[in-house]
């Protein structure tokens, strides 16, 4: 299953919003520096699906704010 994220690193909160069946917006508190954001996202999508970080790759995105993770 193929998951479209929207990531929002650096905010104040974090929080996340279901936009349609595969397709979220993730906001971090995580800098976007050295892969931070993106781990911070990983452990958000794994509270969301109740799944292992280990399950979930992140497949295109990893320096942009458009990311595409294959659960």
């Amino acid at each position: 299953m193929l998951i479209k994220v929207k990531a929002f690193p650096g905010s104040h909160k974090q929080e996340w919003i279901k936009k349609s069946e595969d397709s979220f917006e993730i906001k971090v508190k995580a800098p976007p520096v050295r892969g931070l954001a993106n781990k911070e996202i990983i452990m958000v999508l794994s509270s969301i699906f109740n799944l292992p970080e280990e399950e979930i790759r992140m497949v295109r995105g990893f320096k942009t704010r458009n990311k595409l993770f294959e659960i």
